[in-house]
């Protein structure tokens, strides 16, 4: 029984993306925090607290609606064509610099075979989700269903640790084992957050204000529970982004946040003021860094070592690393990137965060949709939060984080594809090429203008 009974669970997940791919999503976007991991191999006991290679539920649907979408388009009239956009070649680039980073690694000795190959593979399934959802949504009413379902699956999840404040302890996603995850579960918030908070800043992006104001307002207590200074840091960072776009848009509204920051702020539990205060107010101990007469506490300093224990290992081989795992274990993305990857992966690390960032600006300015300029927005700061958040974390190799980062990302690309190419039209294709020329649109009967990564031509089932 203990066998054939996930046999037939997982036959039937199969089979299901196999008649319809989008079903297959919905279940992955709700297992992406609903679902529980289990440990392989003895390399550490975590995510973020060692080497352990973690399986979670939603990596294997992850590959059965995978496998179920691609023998779908395999017997297709389609079969074969992708979407193209203009993140593959910076993704690709990216992939190609952990893979020969690690091969090298594994042919000096410095990467366990296994351990560098699930890592490997655990880095590139949200890349895979990318691509998945960007060729099975074709329409506007798919992504904001799925963009609805990503929103009760936040919602469900802040419930969940809402009723963990009680107990005293900080406060992690469902099924995080028995030490918990608060610096991932932080990550998250922030990102789903920031896409709240630009669908509201938005006008006319949404007509559901009020349920989106209630879950920020969940979000922001459920964030103060995690007591985790890198995700405050990078909540911070978002909400100043927030409100300098207020105060270009409007001043009103610039004096209702204000107003609302400012009772958030009296209304912050002593929890959350003395876990800030605690970076500098921690009873001395061995380890800390001393800075102009302030202690450091022990775990920032930890992380302040790690960056001077990156340096130390990326002179040993500065273009390529160590390899995925060949280096320190370090809890944060920048210095782990490059003591694993090298010059050359953290150049195309940077250059797929760039790529990010401009896709999001080319939909936000280009577009004229309320609902994807929303979206965009969203995005935007949602990005801008993650790449503080990873100075104290491996932010952008965190599956729980990822996949809803990357699944946003698809849905911000579709979105965007489908407004300006629609069905029977003279479509417009996002290519790989971002210096592609604007083109001006000057009376009737021309052509709308090409915005900056975009180049003519057509999108099969678009």
């Amino acid at each position: 029984p203990s066998l054939s009974l996930p046999l037939i669970i997982g036959t039937l997940i199969l089979v299901v993306t196999f008649l319809s791919p989008e079903a297959g999503l919905y279940v992955l976007v709700f297992s992406m925090l609903l679902g529980p991991e289990f440990i392989v191999g003895g390399m550490g006991t975590g995510t973020t607290l060692g080497r352990g290679v973690t399986l979670r539920f939603d990596d294997l649907l992850l590959l059965l609606v995978g496998f179920g979408w691609l023998a779908r388009t395999a017997i297709s009239e389609d079969a074969g064509r992708f979407v193209r956009t203009p993140l593959n070649r910076a993704i690709m680039l990216y992939t190609a610099a952990c893979v020969f980073a690690t091969l090298m690694g594994m042919l000096l000795g410095h990467v366990r075979h296994s351990g560098g190959f699930f890592f490997l593979l655990k880095y590139y399934e949200y890349f895979f989700l990318f691509f998945m959802t960007v060729n099975i949504v074709t329409t506007e009413k798919q992504i904001k269903r799925l963009l609805v379902a990503s929103l009760v699956t936040f919602t469900l999840v802040s419930l969940y640790c809402l009723a963990q404040i009680p107990s005293g302890q900080r406060v992690s996603a469902p099924f995080e084992g028995v030490d918990g995850e608060p610096n991932t579960l932080g990550g998250y918030l922030v990102f789903m957050m920031a896409v709240v908070a630009g669908l509201l800043l938005t006008p006319g992006a949404t007509t559901k204000k009020l349920p989106l104001l209630a879950l920020l307002g969940l979000g922001g207590m459920v964030l103060q529970a995690t007591l985790s200074r890198a995700s405050f840091l990078s909540a911070i960072v978002v909400v100043v982004a927030v409100l300098d776009l207020a105060r270009r848009r409007s001043p009103t509204l610039l004096g209702i946040l204000l107003l609302s920051l400012i009772v958030f702020v009296i209304a912050m539990p002593n929890s959350v003021v003395d876990r800030m205060m605690y970076t500098f107010t921690q009873p001395k101990e061995s380890g800390q860094i001393e800075m102009g007469g302030i202690r450091i506490d022990t775990s920032t300093s930890e992380r302040l070592h790690s960056w001077q224990e990156a340096l130390d290992v990326f002179w040993r081989s500065p273009l390529w690393g160590a390899g995925v795992t060949g280096g320190p274990f370090m809890d944060a993305m920048y210095p782990r990137v490059l003591t694993e990857t090298g010059l050359l992966g953290i150049s195309a690390f940077f250059y797929l965060l760039w790529r990010l960032f401009q896709m999001g600006l080319t939909a936000y300015h280009s577009g004229d949709d309320p609902f994807v300029r929303g979206l965009a927005l969203g995005f935007l700061l949602g990005l801008l939060g993650l790449v503080v958040h990873a100075i104290g974390a491996n932010s952008f190799i965190i599956v729980r984080i990822m996949e809803p980062f990357w699944l946003f990302t698809a849905l911000l690309v579709k979105a965007y594809i489908l407004k300006v190419a629609p069905e029977g039209s003279d479509a417009y294709a996002l290519g790989d090429d971002m210096d592609a020329r604007r083109l001006s649109s000057t009376g009737a009967g021309t052509r709308m203008p090409l915005p900056l990564g975009f180049k003519r031509g057509s999108i099969p089932g678009s």
